[in-house]
This record gives C-alpha cells, sequence and structure tokens, in this order.
C-alpha cells in the first residue's frame, strides 16, 4: 500500500532554494520557507485529499486483517509521529482517513486534547499522541508534501471507547510473531517507554509496539 504522488513541480523548486535562485523575492525573504507562496503551497499538500479508493483500499485492508491473521501470529499498524515509527494492534483501528478540521473545546483543548472532528457524520474526540508520550512533533512537516508523504487521521476504537489522532506517516500492516518482541532501550522517552510493550524490528528500525489497554485507559482516565 503506498500513499505517494508524483513530484509537484512549484517556484521554490525552479527559481526558488532547490532551483537556480533567481526568484527576486529571495533577496527579502533569504529562504523560500520564510516566503507565504511556498508556506500556502506547502499547506495545500499537506491537507490535499486522500487518492482514489484510498479510504476504500484501507477498510477492506483492515477487515481481511482481523479475519485472516494467522493464530500464531500478532499485527499491528506502523505509523510515523514526527520522527518516531510506532505501531499498535491491528484489532483497534476502525479506519484510516483524511486530514480532518478540528474544532477546539473551550477551556478543554490542551497538548494532549486537541478538540473534536467530524467522521462520518459523527463527532469524535480528537487527541493528540504525540503529546501524550512526550514526542517531538515533526520538524518539517511541509518537506514530508513534497516528497509525497501525507498526514493522515486514525480511528481507534476499544470496548466502545474511540478516540481520532494525527499520524504524519502510515507505512501499514506488519505481521509478528509475539515472542519476537524485543525491550525497549533506554533511549526511548521516559513518556513513551510507559506505554511501550516492546520493539518490533521492521526494515532495519526498532518500532515501538504501544499497549493498547494502557493507551486507552490513560485518554479516558485523564480527558474525561
Amino acid at each position: 500500500m503506498s500513499d505517494r504522488v508524483d513530484h509537484i513541480d512549484a517556484c521554490w523548486s525552479r527559481v526558488g532554494v532547490s532551483g537556480d535562485k533567481t526568484c527576486p523575492e529571495l533577496k527579502r525573504v533569504i529562504h523560500c520557507r520564510n516566503c507565504p507562496v511556498y508556506s500556502a503551497g506547502g499547506r495545500g499538500l499537506l491537507d490535499r485529499a486522500a487518492p482514489q479508493g484510498y479510504l476504500d483500499e484501507w477498510t477492506g485492508v483492515l477487515a481481511r486483517e482481523k479475519e485472516e491473521r494467522p493464530q500464531d501470529t500478532a499485527s499491528a499498524v506502523i505509523f510515523r509521529l514526527g520522527g518516531e515509527w510506532l505501531a499498535l494492534a491491528t484489532g483497534v483501528f476502525k479506519e484510516m482517513t483524511e486530514v480532518r478540521v478540528i474544532h477546539r473545546l473551550p477551556h478543554r483543548s490542551n497538548d494532549i486534547l486537541l478538540g473534536i472532528v467530524n467522521i462520518g457524520g459523527e463527532i469524535q474526540l480528537c487527541v493528540s499522541l504525540a503529546g501524550l508520550l512526550g514526542l517531538e512533533p515533526s520538524e518539517d512537516a511541509d518537506a514530508d508534501a513534497r516528497h509525497g508523504v501525507y498526514r493522515r487521521m486514525a480511528v481507534v476504537e476499544r470496548e466502545r471507547e474511540r478516540w481520532v489522532f494525527g499520524v504524519d506517516e502510515v507505512h501499514g500492516i506488519h505481521r509478528f510473531r509475539a515472542g519476537d518482541l524485543e525491550r525497549a532501550p533506554v533511549t526511548v522517552s521516559r513518556a513513551a517507554s510507559t506505554y511501550t510493550k516492546g520493539m518490533i524490528s521492521w526494515q532495519g528500525r526498532s518500532v515501538g509496539f504501544l499497549d493498547d489497554e494502557l493507551l486507552f485507559y490513560s485518554l479516558k482516565r485523564n480527558l474525561l
């Protein structure tokens, strides 16, 4: 499954710092990232709609995985928050959707509870998983978009308790044996390590496999 698109030719890649540097605005803004045209272009890329068939494809993949997964293996959806790759059990995912507008809640919204979003006509609470885990946000989301990597929103549910959170990138579903989980290294942040069951080895990386039971418990206890 891929969420990538072809490179988009924009002014910053032709006459800006990534091009021949002939743009007259460079004398004033110094770098393209300080230019409103660059910012508007990057933001448009980040908020673009999902590719045709993307949402239906994810719905089908999650449904099949729950039915077909061998009993001697576990599976998780791998995603990225900032510079950290993480994973959550496939069973808690309801859907993966495009970014929606977050409406803040007066006197309630904070670093973890961002507000509410409309998902399929239903109002859901939207949280920052990065905020809960103490992770740094993405350093350059615009750069991700220029390379064909787009933000998505994940809808997760456990025992009729549903939350929505944003991710910077989604890899897909990864199967592994529960006995292959490794201990979290000391370099994992203290907050993140609290919610980590163990580490999954994936494409030369160590991915933190999150404890969904503890995650849902903490969200409910701290925010509701």
